[in-house]
Formats: C-alpha cells, sequence, structure tokens
C-alpha cells in the first residue's frame, strides 16, 4: 500500500453544505483507490465523522466491470452482520429502555422451545441460564455458525434447528462469535416487541423508532427492486442460488428466512449510516430527541469481560473485550492500533465495517462488496487496520 496514486479531485467531501474541503484526508482516499486497483474490492463508500464534521469518500465501481456505475454516496451496500448492531442490539436498546426486555432474563422466557428437547438435566440446567445478555455478548456457549440452508427453506425451519443445537460450552465460560446466537435473539426481540407493541419486530419497530427519526431512507430489510440500479451487487453463488446475488441478502441463512433476520439482511448507505453512528457519539440523542437513553448506550458499548459478582456475573470470561453486540478493539483489531478502550464497532462479511470513538468523538463507516465476484478475497483483512490507522494520524487524533 505503499504507492500511492495520484490524487484527483477533492479528496473530502463535507455533508455539511458550505464546509470547507479537508486536505487532511489525502493518504485515506489515495489508500482506497490503490485498494481498488489491487482488486481489494471493486469499490467503497465511506464516512467519517470526527467531531461533529461527518464527510464522504468514494472509489471504483460497484463491480470491476468498466461500464459498471461508478460508487457514489448513494450507493446501498449489503451490511451483512452489521445488521447484529445497526437492527438487532438496537432493538434490544430500545426494549431494555422501556423495560420489555430484562438483559439478565433467561432466553427460555422469550423462547420456550429452547428448553423444550431431548436433553439431559446438567444440559437443561445450562440452558436455563443462557440470557439474553450472554447472546448479546456471544458468551452463550452456542455453535459460531450452522449451515441451515442446507437443510430448511423456511425461516420456521432455520428457527427449530437453532433451538435444537446443544451448547458447546457452559454460559459465560467461553466467547465465540456465533450467528447462531443472533439468530435466535432475532426472534426472542421480535417476541418480545410483539408482546408490547403487537407488530413486528426488527421489520417494524427499528425503521419507525430508529431509521425514520434519523433520516436514513436508504436503510431496509428486501430493498425494493427499483432501487437494484443503486444497490452494489455482492456474489456469484455458483454452489447454491446459482446466480449472481445482487439486491438480496448475501447470507444464505437470512436468505431462506425471507431476507430477514437478527444476524444478517440489512442494506444502507454510508450516509444513513453516519446519521446513526453520530446518534451513538451523542449517546442516543438526534436533533433535540433522545433516541437510545444515554445510560443504555454505555452499558451495551462497554467491556462485558469479567462482569462483577451480581445477576450479570459470568457474562463473558476475563481478557475477551466485547460489549452487548458491539466488538471492542482488541490487539490485532480490524480498527488498527489508535482507537481507544473506549471504542466499539463491528464487521460485515461482505466487506463492510463500522468503528466508533467517543473518546476521540470519531467514527469511521467503511462499506465495500469484497466478495464480488467471490468470498475468497479476503484482501480486506489487511487492508482494514491499515485504512483506519491512516484516517487518525491524518486527523492529528493518534494520542
Amino acid at each position: 500500500m505503499s504507492d500511492f496514486l495520484p490524487l484527483d479531485g477533492p479528496p473530502f467531501l463535507p455533508i455539511r453544505p458550505g464546509a470547507e474541503v479537508a486536505p487532511v484526508l489525502a493518504t485515506p482516499v489515495r489508500l482506497l483507490r490503490q485498494a481498488v486497483l489491487e482488486g481489494v474490492f471493486p469499490g467503497a463508500s465511506v464516512a467519517i465523522g470526527c467531531r461533529g464534521e461527518i464527510s464522504f469518500i468514494q472509489a471504483g465501481r460497484q463491480t470491476y466491470e468498466e461500464n459498471s456505475p461508478p460508487v457514489s454516496a448513494d450507493t446501498i451496500y449489503d451490511c451483512a452482520s452489521l445488521t447484529k448492531v445497526v437492527a438487532t442490539t438496537a432493538l434490544a436498546m430500545l426494549l431494555f429502555d422501556t423495560s420489555v426486555l430484562g438483559l439478565d432474563d433467561s432466553i427460555a422466557r422469550y423462547l420456550p422451545a429452547f428448553l423444550d428437547q431431548e436433553i439431559s438435566e446438567s444440559e437443561a440446567d445450562a440452558r436455563r441460564r443462557v440470557s439474553v445478555r450472554h447472546l448479546l455478548a456471544h458468551s452463550s456457549g452456542l455453535p459460531a455458525y450452522e449451515k441451515f440452508f442446507l437443510r430448511g427453506r423456511q425461516r420456521e425451519h432455520v428457527l427449530a434447528e437453532a433451538l435444537a443445537l446443544p451448547l458447546e460450552a457452559a454460559p459465560g465460560t467461553r466467547t465465540l462469535y456465533s450467528d447462531v446466537g443472533f439468530i435466535l435473539l432475532g426472534e426472542l426481540l421480535e417476541r418480545a416487541a410483539s408482546c408490547d407493541s403487537h407488530v413486528d419486530g426488527v421489520l417494524t419497530r427499528c425503521p419507525r423508532e430508529i431509521f425514520s427519526p434519523l433520516g436514513m431512507s436508504d436503510t431496509f430489510f428486501n430493498p425494493p427492486r427499483e432501487l437494484l440500479p443503486r444497490i452494489a451487487p455482492t456474489e456469484q453463488d455458483n454452489a447454491f442460488r446459482h446466480r449472481l446475488v445482487h439486491g438480496e441478502v448475501h447470507d444464505e441463512n437470512a436468505w431462506v428466512m425471507g431476507g430477514v433476520a437478527g444476524h444478517a439482511g440489512l442494506f444502507s448507505t454510508a450516509p444513513d449510516l453516519a446519521n446513526f453512528c453520530q446518534m451513538m457519539l451523542q449517546e442516543g440523542m438526534w436533533k433535540g430527541s433522545q433516541i437510545i437513553k444515554a445510560e443504555t448506550i454505555r452499558e451495551f458499548t462497554r467491556s462485558q469481560s469479567g462482569s462483577p459478582a451480581g445477576p450479570s456475573a459470568n457474562v463473558a470470561p476475563r481478557g475477551v473485550s466485547r460489549g452487548l453486540g458491539w466488538d471492542k478493539p482488541s490487539a490485532p483489531s480490524s480498527s488498527g492500533k489508535y482507537f481507544s478502550p473506549a471504542a466499539y464497532g463491528h464487521l460485515g462479511f461482505t466487506g463492510t465495517s463500522i468503528w466508533i470513538d467517543p473518546a476521540k468523538q470519531l467514527f469511521v463507516v467503511l462499506l465495500t462488496n469484497r466478495v464480488h465476484p467471490t468470498r475468497d478475497n479476503e484482501a480486506i483483512r489487511a487492508f482494514r487496520p491499515i485504512f483506519h490507522d491512516a484516517v487518525v494520524e491524518a486527523l492529528d487524533l493518534t494520542s
């Protein structure tokens, strides 16, 4: 990444009309353009927010084809696992705010079928102790991933199999990033939200209570077909769907669940996600309205490792740094070496990421479709920390 491209055009496009261009971000721009040339991803849409100034960078095209549309600020990306924080965790925060959801409640309270299995008494006892907090902290003991889509073709099939999977560890004794846990969490929140408001949870409540108030008009599950020209394609799927995945969720389990799941399915743009990140930096406040309580955001974004004695004890082993839903920086981190211990973020399999640092009043949204045309391209792993370091260095926030 040391051979930079010549810089053409303004490097830093401010969201605030009339704001001056900030050439300090020339190096991150060059890195993005070099990454496109090197095939790290076909294109990228970036939002960088620092102390209230929010700006955008774009590079490349929707695909590697010469006639492919260039990436713009309104290019829509499959967010993949950013769904876990922007939709699922956000809904959990809303329900916790209104006392509909208890973080230390047993998940069997909401999903009784979790205990309705042919299991030993010791397994049943362990399953009774799995809490909502464990699901959010990825310390439930559930497996990381399962190819439910190979056997099921409906949401109910996936949920039934997920509920029946045996625990691989006692709750709180091991941290293992788990799609399975968030599939169950999504269903749990749907049921909790429905009891509260008599509407579907993630699908209805997030757009109404989070996306709409934040002006996130290009954030949705199952985007309408008329928006297809603005949506960056993901993978050429020759193994399962046997077509180019374009405008439909890339994740196979989410696809058989109808495109709406706790772990994947959300589509969005850099400007929309910038609004969400700025709301998080402002501890839930947006244009005079408290979207999420400040104390709730602090609870969800603090490290859950080595929790004190009490109902939330043994949430995660000591030395493992995760929040509730959110990841925390731990070396080596995709956020690079400069984000503070107060920071939190998340990655998406398709090539997306969010990192937010309240100590530096900084966020970085990186949206790409690195899985196009194949998921075998993993060059983004090396690119992410280099890019985040370049942003922090450019903004003189290293200390």
